[in-house]
């Protein structure tokens, strides 16, 4: 099975602009960059323009932070001493 690749890791492969991807999903610049960085969660239609835009399946991109998302005890300073 082919790894996954990020949106980013795909333009980069295939040698697409974001002002290509723009053209051809009708997204906004900003949209499709928060997407590339993994800032932004994608709708089930957004994945598919994407993924039509790249010929490339959406389930062959990797989409979300590219970190973990790291979790912390307690309920924040607001509400006293956490354990």
């Amino acid at each position: 099975m082919e790894r996954l690749k990020t949106l980013a890791e795909w333009l980069q492969e295939l040698e697409i602009s974001t002002d290509d991807l723009v053209k051809q999903t009708g997204l906004e610049r900003r949209v499709i960059e928060a997407i590339a960085s993994g800032r932004y969660t994608t709708s089930p239609k957004q994945r598919e323009r994407l993924g039509n835009a790249l010929d490339v399946d959406p389930s062959m991109i990797q989409w979300g932070a590219p970190l973990g998302v790291d979790h912390m005890y307690g309920h924040g300073p607001q509400f006293g001493r956490s354990p």
